[in-house]
């Protein structure tokens, strides 16, 4: 939708601008326009996430460790805990339950933890955090 109205807002320079020169800075202005205001909304949320990770209550900066523990836990489950169990429950005679998983939503959880954890770890190799 934003580069329809940059489009619009572009075309219509042409009839309020006289000066080439002019219309060609507005142009360009509103060109990049959306690209600031996404990476002025990043800073935002880095800014955010760093007082969050920088907090001493668990309340706070607790919830990402929490995050990952959870799917840890479902990956342990998932791949080695159960296939155990059913392995074994198989030798003893009874069925193991087939527990329906959503990998798919794990695992992009879990990708972007492992995204924010690499940029956890080169923050500490250079002394950047605690």
């Amino acid at each position: 939708m934003i580069p329809t109205l940059i489009t619009a807002a572009s075309s219509l320079l042409d009839k309020w601008i006289p000066d080439a020169d002019e219309r060609a800075r507005l142009a360009h202005e509103l060109a990049t326009m959306a690209e600031r205001h996404g990476h002025e909304i990043a800073q935002a949320q880095i800014a955010v996430n760093q007082a969050e990770a920088g907090h001493r209550s668990i309340w706070v900066a607790g919830w990402r460790p929490a995050v990952g523990w959870v799917c840890v836990l479902a990956l342990g489950w998932h791949f080695v805990l159960s296939p155990i169990g059913a392995t074994l429950a198989g030798l003893a005679g009874y069925t193991w339950p087939d527990i329906d998983f959503d990998m798919g939503t794990l695992l992009t959880v879990l990708m972007g933890m492992l995204g924010l954890g690499g940029l956890r770890t080169y923050e500490k190799a250079k002394g950047l955090t605690k």
